[in-house]
């Protein structure tokens, strides 16, 4: 049985025509799912009992588990349980501009990126569309608010994921659905090259941001094994026609790690890589973990390097730390959860 937020709007009129009903009755579903936030199907008072047995019987309203939930004062961390029982993440952060939430996309992640909690559990499965959506709709729930930003950053690789991912986008961006506009969708690829082509043909405006967090092969193939399949000259050949084409702007995150990529001479370097470039760096402290050994830039190093970028007149941002003091870095309180099951 398919889960009924795994559908777009279309898809949920072509249903409803397929078991002779009108079209109209999907709007009216979305409504209730998007808008008023029902789950039970026996709760539409717009439909008779025939049609809410109709419906039931060849559609799921499954939903997630918070299993675990931590919290500070702008940031909290979800632990969700799937129906299969496996776990993912997802973080909401309070702006000054709104609520956004980061939701993951896989359970685990393939990638192997070494200073990543998410990739010490490989990859179990992609989520589905339905999953993402819930991991948004269940915050709003839970916090009574409205999400107004989401960053497609979690647990997982979105491009190893890409047509679920891509049909997310679409139904909570849906004015019927939770109407997010594209501009405040962000979704972050480690440099899948195939899919940044792909998706530059899509006709929406979604922000890109590439997970870089080295300026050489040399760095960056030591901590990030994607580098070895797509390196830095051809991510940033791929990312300049992207901006040819789409017209624009690119993030590049870069997570410092001390004694890593933190140097005065990295960030002369990465001031060359992106020069010309129309693009910004969002410099990241590194949240450490025990699990893995990676230390985290001081202050002083963070904005040594922040400052080389200006001077060299690269756009550059440091990340407003959230979630330090719950595990909000990518993976880390479902990896806490299977080492205190163990």
């Amino acid at each position: 049985m398919i889960n009924v937020y795994n559908y777009t709007l279309k898809e949920l009129e072509d249903f409803f025509l397929s078991i002779n009903e009108k079209k109209y009755r999907a709007q009216q579903l979305y409504d209730f799912l998007y808008n008023k936030k029902v789950n039970n199907l026996f709760e539409i008072t717009t439909y008779n009992k025939d049609l809410i047995n109709k419906v039931s019987n060849n559609l799921s309203t499954d939903k997630l588990i918070i299993v675990d939930k931590k919290e500070s004062n702008d940031t909290i961390k979800y632990l969700f349980e799937l129906n299969d029982k496996n776990k993912i993440e997802a973080v909401l952060m309070k702006h000054s501009y709104g609520n956004s939430v980061c939701i993951s996309t896989q359970v685990g992640c393939n990638m192997g990126c070494l200073f990543c909690e998410s990739g010490t559990l490989k990859k179990v499965r992609d989520l589905e569309p339905y999953e993402m959506i819930l991991q948004v709709l269940m915050i709003e729930l839970d916090i009574k608010t409205r999400i107004s930003h989401v960053v497609i950053m979690g647990i997982g690789e979105p491009f190893d994921n890409y047509d679920s991912v891509i049909k997310f986008i679409r139904i909570i961006n849906d004015s019927k659905g939770l109407n997010i506009g594209f501009r405040h969708i962000t979704l972050s690829t480690c440099g899948i090259i195939p899919k940044i082509k792909k998706f530059m043909a899509e006709d929406f405006q979604v922000n890109l941001a590439i997970s870089l967090h080295a300026p050489s092969d040399i760095i960056r193939s030591k901590i990030m094994p994607i580098n070895k399949v797509y390196n830095i000259s051809d991510i940033m050949n791929v990312i300049r026609e992207y901006i040819d084409k789409t017209n624009r702007r690119v993030t590049f995150e870069y997570v410092m790690l001390y004694n890593i990529n933190d140097s005065k001479h990295e960030a002369l370097e990465l001031s060359k890589l992106l020069k010309g470039i129309n693009s910004y760096v969002n410099l990241i402290a590194y949240n450490e973990t025990s699990n893995i050994n990676y230390k985290r830039s001081d202050k002083k190093r963070i904005l040594e390097f922040y400052d080389i970028l200006k001077k060299n007149k690269v756009n550059v941002t440091i990340r407003r730390e959230l979630g330090r003091d719950i595990d909000a870095a990518c993976g880390q309180l479902r990896s806490k959860y299977y080492e205190e099951d163990l």
